[in-house]
């Protein structure tokens, strides 16, 4: 049987390649909804951060606004670093 491949991606902040199983994914919906995704399978743009320190550090370097293509609210930071903490990472 053939050995399937695991996807890559990239985490925002610290730009390192993990296994996409390891990392958080963000989305964002067309409608402009920011929400961090557990099970990685909603619609949107996604983008992929490692751990909360590194939520932190993409928030200081506007990495989310950069991925995303628009501005996001304290708000909207706040609700990620919740989410992040309870998933555990």
């Amino acid at each position: 049987m053939k050995k399937r491949k695991t996807p890559l991606r990239k985490c925002v902040s610290c730009q390192e390649r993990s296994d996409k199983k390891t990392l958080v994914r963000i989305v964002k919906t067309k409608e402009g909804e920011v929400f961090l995704d557990p099970s990685g399978k909603a619609n949107g743009r996604g983008a992929y951060i490692c751990s909360l320190e590194c939520l932190e550090d993409a928030i200081k370097k506007k990495a989310l606004s950069r991925a995303f293509g628009i501005e996001i609210s304290d708000e909207t930071y706040e609700k990620l670093r919740e989410d992040l903490k309870k998933h555990g990472k």
